[in-house]
């Protein structure tokens, strides 16, 4: 879809296994596993057709296809389809990142989209490309184990909301490996992932369990 003269919109990977790619969107574009898909990610968490982005109502819709691991759209599930602002953040089952720009044109030399917007001053902060975290402005080192990563990603985009443990024990292991995965195994990423943030702020609980629902990351602003 033409966008002013001849320029197009564009989807970048950010973060995940496309981190760096940028894929032009002339037309409806398919986003999955499968190899019939026109954005391939390789990752388990993805369904085979999982999104599709195409032309519509004057601008760039975005649907998830009834994926089992869903589609986030600026931090908050997709439940059918949206219109694309400049600057979106997609997140396609919590595995590749996307950012949204309404036109080729605009993509800066060193393109670093801010993909923590709202977040970039409260007390635990997330650079999702580098895989870095920090606590209280102290970075946590050596860093996290995928599946800590993993969950703490899950927390920290939900921004603050209850997580169910079912979802996260999908995301973390997968729809196929989740079946296997107990609650004690859950219960001990949790501890390890307190640990290790309480390593550098022991001031402060992150992680916190709300019994009968799930869990939820409590990061308040950053003290001055």
């Amino acid at each position: 879809m033409p966008v002013g003269n001849d320029f197009y919109p564009v989807l970048i990977g950010q973060n995940g296994p496309l981190n760096g790619e940028r894929w032009v969107i002339r037309g409806p574009m398919v986003i999955g596993r499968g190899e019939d898909c026109d954005i391939v990610i390789p990752d388990r968490k993805i369904s085979r057709h999982h999104a599709r982005v195409q032309p519509g109502g004057g601008g760039i819709i975005l649907e998830d296809l009834n994926s089992k691991n869903g589609t986030h759209y600026n931090g908050h599930p997709l439940k059918g389809s949206v219109a694309l602002s400049d600057g979106d953040l997609i997140q396609i089952a919590l595995a590749q990142k996307f950012t949204y720009l309404s036109s080729d044109a605009t993509i800066p030399l060193e393109f670093d989209a801010p993909i923590e917007a709202g977040l970039e001053k409260r007390r635990l902060r997330m650079d999702k490309r580098s895989r870095r975290v920090w606590a209280n402005s102290k970075e946590i080192i050596p860093p996290l184990s995928v599946a800590q990563f993993t969950m703490l990603e899950l927390l920290y985009m939900r921004d603050g909301l209850v997580v169910p443990r079912e979802e996260l024990v999908k995301v973390i292991w997968g729809e196929e490996g989740a079946y296997g995965v107990s609650d004690q195994a859950l219960d001990a990423l949790v501890r390890r992932l307190r640990d290790r943030l309480a390593e550098v702020d022991k001031s402060h609980e992150y992680v916190v369990t709300v019994r009968g629902h799930g869990i939820r990351l409590d990061n308040p602003p950053l003290e001055a």
